[in-house]
């Protein structure tokens, strides 16, 4: 009977059905879980048995450490996006305006580092840093002393964010300056604006979909990262992605990392539905 309905359905709904139900077993039960956990007794496994709020509480509890997790992986992620944005935006304006036939060699070259895992890069970085390691190595046999002590610090964790991350900040970001048209930065020549003023009045709010794409993808991102503190910060920063995996791995307390990860979607789906609300996706798709 199912299968005979399931064949009255429009051609559209019938040909979706494999994938909606594919997202209903792989995304939205696994979510119902997390969620149902988040709101269970601490320390039991008690799912759908009981209601708490103590998790949230503890989260929230200004004498407690889980919310400076929330606060430094929030920070890193705004620090990594903002520098991100700086850097990014003269390498997109190089490739759609500068660099000419050369632009896809150097598109390979920001993108080939991605076919090698994120863990064995930021490895290479301990071993350029560390002491003993490369740059230590040379300036003691240049005869200028020992490098500089960098690892383990948040400043490193940054550093290291800003290097996985920028990939993801700059093809977006090239996207929409590739999307802004010659003829309308010429006719503002034309008719007498000087370049900051093109660049504020035209350039930039039409590249601001694609700025807009890739600034939020990085942050999506970053707030998630946690290799970076591990491996090159030393954990002198805890994320909160840490937490998660500490709560659900060695503490045992599912309830309670449920919780952080709800909040942390919560957080995270809130901004990109606002983000989205503001960009005009069929523009960005080239739907008109």
């Amino acid at each position: 009977m199912a299968s005979y309905s399931l064949l009255r359905l429009p051609a559209g709904p019938r040909c979706a059905a494999p994938v909606m139900l594919f997202l209903l077993a792989g995304f939205v039960a696994p979510l119902v879980m997390v969620v149902a956990y988040a709101f269970a007794t601490p320390r039991s496994f008690d799912v759908f048995g009981s209601f708490s709020l103590a998790n949230f509480a503890s989260v929230l509890d200004p004498s407690g450490t889980l919310w400076t997790s929330f606060a430094w992986s929030i920070g890193l992620a705004l620090a990594c996006t903002l520098l991100l944005a700086l850097i990014a935006y003269p390498i997109a304006y190089g490739l759609n305006h500068v660099f000419g036939r050369w632009s896809s060699l150097v598109s390979v070259l920001f993108v080939f580092p991605l076919f090698v895992s994120e863990n064995v890069r930021l490895y290479g970085w301990v071993q350029f840093f560390i002491k003993g390691g490369v740059i230590d190595g040379l300036l003691k046999s240049w005869g200028l002393g020992s490098g500089p002590e960098v690892l383990y610090t948040p400043e490193i964790t940054l550093f290291g964010m800003v290097y996985v991350y920028l990939p993801f900040m700059l093809f977006p970001m090239t996207l929409g300056l590739s999307m802004v048209p010659r003829d309308l930065l010429d006719a503002a020549a034309d008719l007498g604006a000087n370049r900051l003023m093109i660049w504020r009045e035209v350039e930039l709010p039409l590249a601001m979909p694609g700025i807009m794409i890739g600034m939020l993808l990085t942050f999506v991102l970053s707030v998630g990262a946690v290799a970076e503190a591990k491996i090159l910060g030393g954990q002198s920063v805890i994320t909160v992605v840490h937490d998660i995996e500490i709560a659900f791995t060695y503490a045992q307390n599912w309830p309670l990392g449920a919780a952080l990860a709800v909040i942390l979607v919560v957080l995270i789906g809130g901004l990109t539905l606002w983000a989205l609300s503001r960009l005009d996706l069929d523009r960005v798709l080239g739907g008109r």
